[in-house]
């Protein structure tokens, strides 16, 4: 949404004021340089003798956990590069800490009544968890492929991998912060932005290769018409909003009457994005993770791995169902747990009736609240459902093409793709409209 009266400017037309604008081009030119170090730090592998690719792409291509980070950490897992692990640590952190403050007051008081220096603490806590996460998933993860490759691990090469993997992941939150900082949209959505976009010219390779053997063209047409649907409906309910008309009171000064008139509270359908997607993939995949710091044939690995095959969606198999019912719960409960979080009704009521403006047909303060969380509600629920709807496409799509990649066409990697390219299109819009009105 734009200031009242503000032009609506075609794709191009932005893209053109945004670069000839200055300090606009500067923001945009340092993210395409993160980028391009993104791009060359995927190809700095971590040294492991004995590791035959042909044999860890297969293993990634048969694996739903290692593809997922392969596709999108724009195949850096298949390269083994210092890259590997992705944001997957952080974003595991992230989980473990939202659940953790609103389980404990203490904590979740602090936060909303800290300010600053609350965001910070808690910043320092996501940063100490994920650095223990990144070197448990490190091992783990090295394990998980150690024995489809038959290679025995040693200790040495557990501190090899623990080592450059965590560092690698933390050099990857390092780059999305300076993204954010310096240049223009959230940088860690970016980096899996240019991850997925990485990740594209392999996938294309693959339907090639396997064009008029395991793919035929009406299986790609198929694939064409999903994903072009997908696309649409995650632009209409991205930038969908439930407008909800306010009235402002008329005050006089002295002679002259000001402000009157209606104004409109926009609530966002999908206000979340792609976030309570990549937190319920991040926790679906957990019990894989853990799995392999048991060994096998133990109790826990056993465990773990039966618990991994009920949490994981794939309508291949009658666990998946399973998997897929609970991914859409995770992703539900996400989606409330971070719109609760955005929108305080009561500070909405609340300054409303300071302000002296009301909801039409709606007395002001309790009953301005009670309505205000009946619509986010209602909106809430029409855009989890969405969410849910669009992130299970991608395990739809291997159905009608046997490339176990090509889910990454769709569901969580177009959410994202989209969602990201909407935001940052946001932003450069809201900087040009600031620029316009503030005279700069």
């Amino acid at each position: 949404m734009g200031a009242p009266g503000a032009p609506q400017r075609s794709l191009t037309e932005t893209l053109r004021l945004a670069w000839a604008d200055e300090e606009l081009r500067g923001r945009i030119t340092f993210v395409l340089i993160i980028f391009a170090v993104y791009a060359l730090c995927i190809h700095v592998v971590v040294p492991i003798p004995g590791v035959q690719p042909a044999m860890l792409e297969k293993l990634v291509n048969d694996n739903s956990f290692l593809g997922l980070m392969n596709q999108i950490g724009g195949g850096a897992f298949k390269r083994l590069s210092i890259l590997a692990l992705g944001l997957g640590p952080y974003i595991s952190a992230s989980i473990i800490l939202q659940v953790l403050t609103y389980a404990n007051p203490a904590w979740k008081m602090e936060l909303q009544e800290g300010g600053e220096y609350a965001r910070k603490q808690q910043n320092r806590r996501t940063r100490a968890l994920a650095l223990i996460l990144g070197v448990f998933q490190s091992v783990g993860i090295f394990q998980l492929i150690a024995r489809p490759l038959a290679i025995t691990p040693t200790a040495q090469q557990y501190v090899t991998v623990a080592v450059f993997w965590t560092a690698g992941s933390f050099l990857l939150l390092w780059l999305g912060e300076q993204a954010s900082e310096k240049g223009i949209g959230n940088g860690v959505s970016l980096l899996i932005f240019a991850g997925i976009i990485i990740s594209m010219p392999s996938l294309v390779e693959q339907i090639q290769r396997n064009y008029g053997v395991l793919v035929q063209w009406w299986q790609l047409v198929i694939v064409a018409a999903l994903f072009l649907a997908v696309t649409y409906f995650v632009v209409l309910f991205t930038t969908a909003q439930r407008r909800i008309p306010v009235q402002h009171m008329r005050r006089n000064f002295g002679t002259q009457a000001k402000g009157g008139g209606t104004s409109y509270l926009p609530i966002s359908v999908n206000m979340a994005g792609v976030i309570p997607v990549i937190f319920a993939v991040a926790l679906i995949y957990m019990p894989y993770q853990f799995q392999q710091m048991f060994p096998a044939g133990s109790s826990m690995h056993d465990a773990l791995g039966n618990i991994g095959a009920f949490m994981a969606p794939d309508f291949s198999r009658w666990q998946g169902y399973v998997g897929a019912l609970f991914y859409m719960l995770l992703i539900f409960g996400f989606t409330f747990v971070w719109n609760a979080m955005i929108y305080n009704v009561e500070d909405i009521a609340n300054n409303l009736k300071r302000a002296g403006s009301y909801v039409p047909g709606i007395r002001p303060g309790k009953q301005t609240k009670d309505f205000l969380n009946g619509v986010i509600t209602r909106v809430t629920f029409v855009g989890a459902l969405f969410l849910s709807i669009a992130a299970l496409s991608q395990y739809v799509f291997p159905l009608f093409v046997n490339i176990p990649s090509i889910g990454m066409i769709g569901g969580t990697s177009l959410l994202i793709m989209v969602s990201v390219a909407l935001e940052t299109m946001r932003q450069i819009e809201a900087n040009l409209i600031t620029k316009q009105y503030g005279g700069g």
